[in-house]
């Protein structure tokens, strides 16, 4: 194991192994190859070149050296093309610092069974009179800066479940085809996270309608990812289990406080006064190790009682387990 891998317990190791292709003995030449590709797009300001920064691309596409660093142009190419949404990327900034107030994300203090973080967003919290869909992307974005600082999450992994409930076709209107490509471009062809699984609960028919638009631009394996739910919880629970999830969700825990992340950011000094530049993208989370670690962030089996539910020896992802609930071909 190099200095590298230091974060990640024994489990993960494994999984790093098995599933990522990841080998102590050649990541150092693994992390080289990506940052020889550099030279080959000079038309992007790598700002980061790290070896702890282009790891967690090649953990995000397998080690496979070209996807990896086509992820890597992609998050700064993003960033070049989008320069307003990167500028002020802290918490303290006024739209961002709504968004997060409002839950936009929401994060979950437990793992799923998988290790991965649970994001929840309950839509129809969304203050359009307040701040943009942009400024929840932003705050979205910057969040998942945050987390992805921790190895452990670079290798398991996030899960979204976003709650439609209350949510008005007026709201909806709001969401054009141009700002949730804009979304889609960020979040799936633009950082490294790896997402086990995106769940839809309560969503109306237009949410439906809106998914038509965007398939389209999804990946063959975000299609496969995303489950409609509907208002069926107990589909949602045979993948993530009542016990780490709050009631709105059909959980056994109580109702989510929108503002626990918004504090975890704004207590963390996420106030730097500096607009886009190479540090603005550490975030200042090595303040965040003891909220992130793996120490701290328990998994699901940590709050049933001893006995009820066991970690079975192996556990297979949910594209395994179970197709999307609701096709929408």
């Amino acid at each position: 194991m190099t200095h590298l891998q230091a974060g990640l317990s024994p489990e993960t190791l494994e999984k790093a192994k098995v599933e990522l292709k990841e080998n102590p003995d050649t990541l150092h030449q693994d992390i080289q190859e990506v940052r020889d590709m550099i030279i080959t797009r000079p038309d992007i300001g790598f700002l980061r070149t790290d070896d702890a920064f282009i790891l967690r691309f090649l953990r995000a596409r397998k080690f496979n050296h070209f996807e990896a660093f086509r992820l890597l142009a992609q998050y700064f190419e993003y960033r070049q093309q989008n320069l307003d949404m990167f500028k002020n990327l802290k918490a303290t900034d006024p739209g961002i610092k709504q968004a997060l107030k409002d839950g936009f994300p929401g994060v979950l203090s437990n793992l799923d069974r998988y290790g991965r973080k649970i994001l929840v967003l309950f839509a129809a919290n969304w203050d359009q009179s307040r701040y943009t869909f942009v400024d929840i992307l932003r705050a979205i974005l910057l969040s998942l800066e945050a987390m992805i600082e921790d190895p452990e999450l670079q290798v398991n992994g996030f899960v979204l479940i976003i709650d439609w409930s209350n949510f008005t076709f007026k709201q909806a209107s709001k969401l054009t085809p141009s700002m949730l490509r804009l979304a889609i471009e960020g979040l799936q062809d633009s950082f490294p996270a790896r997402f086990g699984g995106i769940h839809f609960v309560n969503q109306p028919w237009y949410i439906h309608a809106l998914y038509t638009v965007i398939r389209p631009f999804l990946k063959d394996k975000t299609r496969k990812r995303i489950f409609m739910h509907g208002n069926n919880l107990n589909s949602l629970h045979q993948l993530i289990l009542p016990e780490i999830l709050p009631s709105e969700l059909g959980g056994m825990l109580p109702p989510y406080d929108m503002g626990t992340w918004a504090r975890t950011l704004l207590d963390h000094a996420y106030d730097e006064d500096s607009d886009y530049c190479p540090e603005s993208y550490t975030l200042s989370v090595k303040d965040l190790e003891k909220d992130l670690s793996p120490k701290t962030m328990k998994r699901s089996q940590s709050v049933v009682e001893p006995g009820v539910l066991k970690r079975p020896e192996k556990v297979k992802s949910e594209e395994e387990n179970m197709q999307p609930l609701l096709s929408l071909d």
